[in-house]
Protein backbone atom coordinates (compact mmCIF):
# COMPACT_ATOMS: atom_id res chain seq x y z
CA UNK A 1 0.00 0.00 0.00
CA UNK A 2 2.85 2.42 0.72
CA UNK A 3 4.12 1.79 -2.84
CA UNK A 4 0.83 3.09 -4.26
CA UNK A 5 0.97 6.27 -2.20
CA UNK A 6 4.60 6.85 -3.13
CA UNK A 7 3.82 6.23 -6.81
CA UNK A 8 0.81 8.54 -6.63
CA UNK A 9 2.87 11.53 -5.49
CA UNK A 10 6.10 10.88 -7.39
CA UNK A 11 4.88 9.91 -10.85
CA UNK A 12 4.39 12.59 -13.43
CA UNK A 13 1.41 12.49 -15.67
CA UNK A 14 1.47 14.61 -18.82
CA UNK A 15 -0.71 17.67 -18.49
CA UNK A 16 -2.14 20.10 -20.99
CA UNK A 17 -0.10 22.90 -19.46
CA UNK A 18 3.21 21.11 -19.95
CA UNK A 19 2.30 20.11 -23.51
CA UNK A 20 1.54 23.70 -24.48
CA UNK A 21 4.97 25.18 -23.75
CA UNK A 22 5.43 28.29 -25.83
CA UNK A 23 8.75 28.65 -27.64
CA UNK A 24 9.04 32.24 -26.43
CA UNK A 25 9.48 31.14 -22.83
CA UNK A 26 11.28 27.89 -23.51
CA UNK A 27 14.48 29.74 -22.59
CA UNK A 28 13.06 30.63 -19.17
CA UNK A 29 12.34 34.31 -19.79
CA UNK A 30 9.12 36.23 -19.44
CA UNK A 31 8.13 39.01 -21.83
CA UNK A 32 7.09 42.12 -19.86
CA UNK A 33 6.72 44.32 -22.95
CA UNK A 34 9.66 46.70 -22.65
CA UNK A 35 12.04 44.09 -21.27
CA UNK A 36 12.40 40.41 -20.50
CA UNK A 37 12.71 38.87 -17.04
CA UNK A 38 14.51 35.67 -16.08
CA UNK A 39 11.96 33.41 -14.40
CA UNK A 40 14.16 31.22 -12.24
CA UNK A 41 14.70 32.45 -8.70
CA UNK A 42 18.45 31.85 -8.91
CA UNK A 43 18.95 32.24 -12.65
CA UNK A 44 21.06 35.08 -13.95
CA UNK A 45 21.77 36.24 -17.49
CA UNK A 46 25.22 36.35 -19.01
CA UNK A 47 24.48 39.08 -21.53
CA UNK A 48 22.11 42.01 -21.93
CA UNK A 49 20.59 42.34 -25.40
CA UNK A 50 19.59 45.86 -26.47
CA UNK A 51 17.04 45.98 -29.31
CA UNK A 52 16.32 49.11 -31.32
CA UNK A 53 13.10 49.54 -33.26
CA UNK A 54 15.17 49.81 -36.47
CA UNK A 55 16.29 46.22 -36.05
CA UNK A 56 19.78 46.98 -34.75
CA UNK A 57 20.74 44.78 -31.83
CA UNK A 58 23.72 44.93 -29.49
CA UNK A 59 24.51 42.48 -26.71
CA UNK A 60 26.86 43.32 -23.87
CA UNK A 61 28.17 40.93 -21.22
CA UNK A 62 26.95 41.63 -17.70
CA UNK A 63 30.48 40.83 -16.49
CA UNK A 64 31.78 43.98 -18.23
CA UNK A 65 29.13 46.35 -16.87
CA UNK A 66 30.88 48.64 -14.40
CA UNK A 67 27.94 50.87 -13.38
CA UNK A 68 24.21 51.31 -13.78
CA UNK A 69 23.03 54.86 -13.04
CA UNK A 70 19.39 55.94 -12.81
CA UNK A 71 18.51 59.61 -13.18
CA UNK A 72 14.74 60.22 -13.45
CA UNK A 73 15.27 63.15 -15.82
CA UNK A 74 17.84 61.43 -18.05
CA UNK A 75 17.04 57.72 -17.86
CA UNK A 76 19.23 54.71 -17.13
CA UNK A 77 22.90 54.84 -18.09
CA UNK A 78 24.76 51.54 -18.37
CA UNK A 79 28.54 51.84 -18.42
CA UNK A 80 30.42 49.01 -20.09
CA UNK A 81 34.12 49.74 -20.46
CA UNK A 82 34.49 52.87 -22.64
CA UNK A 83 30.91 52.50 -23.87
CA UNK A 84 28.02 54.41 -22.29
CA UNK A 85 24.51 53.21 -23.13
CA UNK A 86 21.57 55.48 -22.29
CA UNK A 87 18.06 54.06 -22.00
CA UNK A 88 15.43 56.80 -22.22
CA UNK A 89 11.76 56.39 -21.59
CA UNK A 90 8.87 56.69 -19.18
CA UNK A 91 8.45 55.06 -15.74
CA UNK A 92 11.84 53.37 -15.98
CA UNK A 93 11.93 52.59 -12.26
CA UNK A 94 8.24 51.67 -11.92
CA UNK A 95 7.17 48.36 -10.44
CA UNK A 96 5.79 46.27 -13.30
CA UNK A 97 4.65 43.55 -10.94
CA UNK A 98 5.36 43.00 -7.26
CA UNK A 99 9.14 42.96 -6.76
CA UNK A 100 9.85 43.42 -10.50
CA UNK A 101 11.56 46.65 -11.61
CA UNK A 102 13.80 47.23 -14.61
CA UNK A 103 16.59 48.89 -12.60
CA UNK A 104 16.51 46.14 -9.97
CA UNK A 105 16.65 43.51 -12.71
CA UNK A 106 19.68 45.14 -14.31
CA UNK A 107 21.60 45.26 -11.04
CA UNK A 108 20.77 41.62 -10.33
CA UNK A 109 21.50 40.35 -13.88
CA UNK A 110 17.90 39.19 -14.36
CA UNK A 111 17.06 41.16 -17.55
CA UNK A 112 18.04 39.29 -20.74
CA UNK A 113 16.81 41.98 -23.17
CA UNK A 114 15.46 45.52 -23.42
CA UNK A 115 13.66 46.84 -26.48
CA UNK A 116 12.47 50.18 -27.75
CA UNK A 117 8.73 50.74 -28.16
CA UNK A 118 7.35 50.60 -31.68
CA UNK A 119 6.50 54.29 -31.54
CA UNK A 120 8.01 56.86 -29.23
CA UNK A 121 5.37 58.51 -27.03
CA UNK A 122 2.62 56.15 -28.13
CA UNK A 123 -0.82 57.33 -27.01
CA UNK A 124 -2.13 53.80 -26.65
CA UNK A 125 0.63 52.81 -24.23
CA UNK A 126 -0.25 52.23 -20.60
CA UNK A 127 0.48 55.46 -18.69
CA UNK A 128 1.70 53.53 -15.61
CA UNK A 129 3.77 50.97 -17.52
CA UNK A 130 7.38 51.17 -18.60
CA UNK A 131 8.02 52.49 -22.08
CA UNK A 132 11.46 52.58 -23.70
CA UNK A 133 11.58 55.52 -26.13
CA UNK A 134 15.25 55.28 -27.13
CA UNK A 135 18.37 53.22 -26.54
CA UNK A 136 21.50 55.16 -27.44
CA UNK A 137 25.00 53.74 -27.74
Amino acid sequence: MSDNILHKYTSRAPSAASDAIDTADADGTEDLGAFGWGRGARDTCRMLELRKRTGNVMAIPYAYISAVVFDPSDGITVKCGDLSIVIRGRNLNAEVRPQIRLLQGLTRHRVPWIQEAERSGSVSANRNGIQIDAIEW
